[in-house]
């Protein structure tokens, strides 16, 4: 038996306040006057208060990352046509948002030392030189962008990640201060994310103690914060903080299933962004995920959330059997969710079905 050797988070920094240290965390990654350049995410564009707090030396250079769609590997390949030209080389690249802003920094950190396009690194383990140094900061907690080996890109002709061990970051920084404002919707949909990996995770073929382990923590953390709580409060940041940490190394040994399979297809056609996508489809999934699919409408119905539906009404058939090729491109999804012999379960006909319930 063959076992993933897969790479972790260099370093790690979790705390209330713990932001006010990323001066000295930078300091000995600076290269001469090479600058560090800080993707945040455009939420904060109008947001001083927290833009001052980024501490700028030398060159370094603010960009606001549009998430308004998922990320793009034309507007990757855009980031780094533009850092090269402005600057040639760079100290290192640090994301700070959510899961797409983080995504962002990840890819672009990639292409600067990797030559083509970002879509020519879209699957497993195509990347072949080191990116530049880069740091995750999330203000979102459920992703697990800021541990995970993927960097979930839209290319030319797929939704597929830039999935290697030179993806995860060198160094994030958990503070909980920065997901404290975090729009109720918003943050509701992002961390049904971290929910959504962890059922996927314990009810899939890929399993293992390692990933149990992680995945049942992050699952309990969960439902605590969400059906037990009374009120949301600072100790929920705290805990869903890190429930997306355990949810994204829950899933390094094994692998996320149907919804987010499903989801993709959906992201790719109608531009769907990541967590609420997820919950869309995870919505409908009571034959693949019972008591989970059960579990997550209690939790929508407890927080006044809102699921979309009938989102596919009225769709082309070219646009149906597109989603359905991008979703069924992703093998490793649907083998830990229903098995070696998913092919013959999740028939193109079956996933037509299950794309028009939505």
């Amino acid at each position: 038996m063959k076992f993933r050797n897969f790479k972790l988070v260099g370093y790690v920094i979790f705390g209330r306040g713990s932001f006010n240290q990323l001066d000295e965390i930078l300091a000995p990654q600076r290269k001469g006057d090479a600058p560090m350049i800080f993707f945040v995410d455009h939420f904060f564009r109008d947001k001083p208060a927290f833009t001052s707090r980024i501490p700028l030396q030398g060159k370094d250079k603010i960009v606001f990352i549009d998430v308004t769609d998922e990320p793009k590997t034309k507007y990757v390949d855009q980031l780094r046509d533009e850092l090269k030209t402005e600057f040639g080389q760079v100290s290192g690249i640090i994301g700070i948002g959510g899961g797409s802003t983080m995504d962002m920094a990840k890819a672009v950190s990639l292409m600067m030392t990797n030559p083509g396009s970002a879509a020519d690194y879209q699957g497993w383990d195509l990347v072949k030189q080191p990116g530049v140094y880069k740091a995750g900061i999330p203000t979102l907690s459920g992703t697990g962008a800021e541990v995970s080996r993927t960097t979930v890109l839209t290319g030319p002709t797929r939704k597929l990640g830039m999935n290697s061990d030179f993806t995860p970051f060198d160094q994030i920084v958990l503070d909980p201060e920065l997901v404290k404002d975090a729009p109720v919707n918003q943050r509701f949909y992002t961390a049904m994310d971290c929910y959504i990996h962890c059922i996927e995770s314990l009810e899939g073929t890929y399993l293992n103690a390692f990933s149990r382990s992680y995945g049942e923590k992050a699952l309990q953390l969960c439902q605590e914060i969400f059906l037990q709580k009374p009120h949301w409060d600072d100790d929920a940041d705290e805990k869903l903080m890190m429930a997306s940490y355990a949810g994204g190394m829950s899933i390094a040994y094994s692998q996320v299933g149907v919804a987010h399979a499903v989801s993709y297809g959906l992201a790719y056609v109608l531009g769907t962004h990541h967590g609420i996508g997820n919950c869309i489809v995870f919505d409908k999934l009571e034959e693949f995920y019972p008591e989970g699919v059960k579990e997550f409408k209690e939790m929508v119905q407890r927080h006044n959330i809102t699921i979309p539906q009938h989102i596919t009404k009225g769709m082309s058939d070219v646009d149906i059997n597109k989603m359905i090729d991008v979703s069924l491109s992703l093998a490793p999804l649907w083998e830990n969710a229903l098995g070696k012999n998913w092919e013959q379960q999740m028939t193109r006909e079956r996933l037509r079905a299950l794309y028009e319930r939505l």
